[in-house]
């Protein structure tokens, strides 16, 4: 038996569970102790976690050991009238939120057997787009990014909406049947127009175009926090939100560096394929999966460490939060000191929960500067560096917070002048051959490049032309196209459906030399990941970006380093990070080294002796 109960425990109705439930809410209150479900007369379970979105209506799923149960309002009825019904009973009727909205759903025999009876859409989205409805398609985002929300919480990442946007009149970039040229146009427009004007880690796009094929969704692997591809297409392919959300969170996912759920990895997923599976198998249908498998949190944690993901340390800005202010919600807001989740969740001692305000003597509550409720010294290391293109962070001794991660600046020389950093990561050929062949591959010499990637084919080409055809790579452009490699195992280990891709070069001077290239079975959902990654070097002086070999003060990482006199570098946001006996913001003077943006390198006090 399902048994709601408000915050002061008074009970508001029950529902039994034997096929889909149509019952009554008073209130929806998410401030719920447990749900409990009677699958069978001697068999009650008890709720692993739960996830609801509350306007004026209840709508969300409840998680049950490994099963998931479905709540939302009865369409057509009363407001205070809802279904819940077994995830693995939802079916995908034919409307949906969308450019192409002339769609009808049959009415099924019996209302009970199908929530959705009378019930279908004429919609124009695209993040989200809409013609009719503008606030029927703003709830609906707000209700996605509340299921990935939950989903990334797993993970320890909490997924902020800062942003919402509905094109009602006309689309801001070309959307078509296209993916590839969708997936295109849309990071184009974010480069251009959205990042400048709102600040954001990523952006995703909802359209309800049919994509051509099977794809329902696309977006670049390992390309969280980049300016030019942090971001992902995702089609509304369902009558509930979920669908579209397990979409984005799976397209998020490849994002943050995630692959597929191949049989060949053995990934271990508590979910069995029956009841959804996880979130990055290949191809998701009903029911919706809502959990994430040994592999992706394997792919996460690497991704992590080699850099990706560098703008995720930073807190949003709670003051463009999406949804408004909550005391609960996890986030400090206007108005609190403090803010540790439900009461029934919250476990930090430094914190009332149920008035998000600081007990006692407590100076803070929360942020790696904050110690048993008081801050930590200016000067104490927060954050170190996570490669050779990160800068550490130090408490300033004024916040609890550690400050916003920093990083080198674009263009800056590392591993030895082997690479240029880009985005925080220090990106090279051989970096990329190790991770597609494993430990003892480099890359191939320049001839692999200049032969393979002329073709304009899949297996060697510069990605993608405007018409979704192969682009032959110019001679000057050709370390920039797919990457070739040698050595390293006998196939590519990324743990996908990858094929090794071999072609012999005769040498003027005879002999043959082996190029290895990859071709990847990823899905309809990934750009080619066997293509160079923007950022690395291609010659001396010289870096990736756009499929070409460009120069790098592109960067203009000269000129901000030249302004830190000899005694520090320049950092992502062209300020100087200072040595540690010298003070920012230029690095003249003697200080506690060092940036305006990372706080002092060393506590005052501290002395330092310079050998002459």
């Amino acid at each position: 038996m399902l048994t709601t109960h408000t915050a002061t425990g008074s009970q508001q109705g029950q529902i039994r569970t034997n096929s889909n439930f149509f019952f009554r809410i008073k209130s929806c209150i998410i401030h719920l102790l447990m749900f409990c479900l009677q699958i069978s007369q001697n068999d009650i379970a008890c709720s692993s976690w739960l996830c609801l979105y509350v306007l004026r209506e209840c709508r969300g799923f409840i998680s049950l050991q490994n099963r998931t149960f479905i709540i939302e309002p009865a369409p057509g009825r009363d407001t205070a009238d809802h279904f819940i019904y077994r995830g693995e009973e939802l079916t995908l009727p034919s409307g949906s939120c969308g450019h192409l909205s002339n769609m009808s759903t049959s009415a099924p025999a019996d209302p009970l057997e199908n929530p959705f009876q009378s019930f279908h859409s004429r919609v124009r989205l695209l993040s989200y787009i809409q013609q009719r409805h503008p606030s029927k398609c703003t709830q609906r985002l707000a209700e996605i990014a509340n299921y990935v929300d939950k989903f990334y919480r797993a993970l320890n990442i909490r997924v902020a909406l800062v942003g919402l946007e509905v094109w009602s009149d006309a689309d801001k970039c070309p959307i078509t049947q296209d993916p590839f040229n969708t997936l295109h146009e849309f990071l184009d427009w974010r480069k251009v127009k959205l990042l400048p004007q709102k600040p954001h880690d990523n952006a995703q796009l909802i359209s309800g175009v049919y994509f051509q094929g099977t794809t329902i969704g696309m977006a670049p692997i390992m390309s969280m926090c980049t300016v030019e591809q942090s971001g992902g297409i995702v089609m509304d392919h369902s009558e509930n939100p979920l669908g579209a959300a397990v979409t984005l969170a799976h397209e998020l996912g490849h994002n943050f560096g995630m692959n597929h759920d191949t049989p060949e990895r053995g990934c271990g997923c508590r979910m069995t394929a029956d009841r959804g599976g996880c979130i990055m198998t290949p191809s998701t249908g009903y029911p919706f999966p809502t959990v994430f498998s040994t592999c992706s949190k394997k792919d996460l944690a690497a991704s992590l460490e080699k850099g990706v993901g560098m703008c995720l340390y930073n807190m949003p800005e709670v003051k463009v939060l999406y949804g408004g202010q909550k005391c609960g919600n996890g986030y400090v807001e206007e108005g609190e000191e403090c803010d540790c989740g439900e009461p029934e969740e919250c476990m930090n001692p430094c914190c009332n929960a149920t008035t998000c305000t600081l007990k006692g003597d407590a100076v803070c509550a929360h942020g790696q500067c904050c110690e048993n409720c008081m801050l930590k010294p200016a000067g104490t290391m927060c954050r170190e560096s996570s490669n050779s293109c990160d800068l550490p962070e130090f408490c300033t001794g004024a916040s609890p917070h550690c400050p916003a991660n920093v990083y080198l600046h674009d263009g800056h020389s590392c591993q030895d002048v082997e690479g240029y950093c880009y985005n925080g990561i220090c990106q090279t050929h051989e970096q990329q051959c190790i991770t597609l062949w494993g430990p003892g591959a480099k890359p191939a010499p320049g001839i692999c490049f200049e032969r393979v990637n002329s073709a304009g084919d899949p297996y060697g080409n510069c990605g993608k032309d405007s018409k979704g055809s192969f682009a032959k790579c110019e001679a000057r452009d050709a370390k920039c196209g797919k990457i070739q490699c040698q050595g390293g195992a006998n196939r590519p280990v990324i743990g996908t459906n990858a094929v090794s891709i071999e072609t012999n070069i005769p040498l003027q001077e005879g002999g043959r030399i082996l190029c290895r290239g990859t071709h990847v079975y990823l899905g309809d959902d990934m750009p080619d990941p066997g293509l160079v990654l923007a950022g690395t070097k291609c010659g001396d002086g010289m870096v990736c970006l756009n499929r070409q070999c460009q120069n790098v003060s592109v960067f203009g990482v000269h000129e901000c380093s030249g302004k830190c006199n000899g005694r520090g570098v320049c950092n992502n946001k062209k300020n100087c990070h200072c040595e540690a006996h010298w003070a920012p913001p230029f690095c003249e003077k003697t200080g506690f080294g060092g940036s305006i943006d990372s706080g002092p390198m060393r506590l005052a006090g501290t002395v330092v002796i310079l050998h002459s």
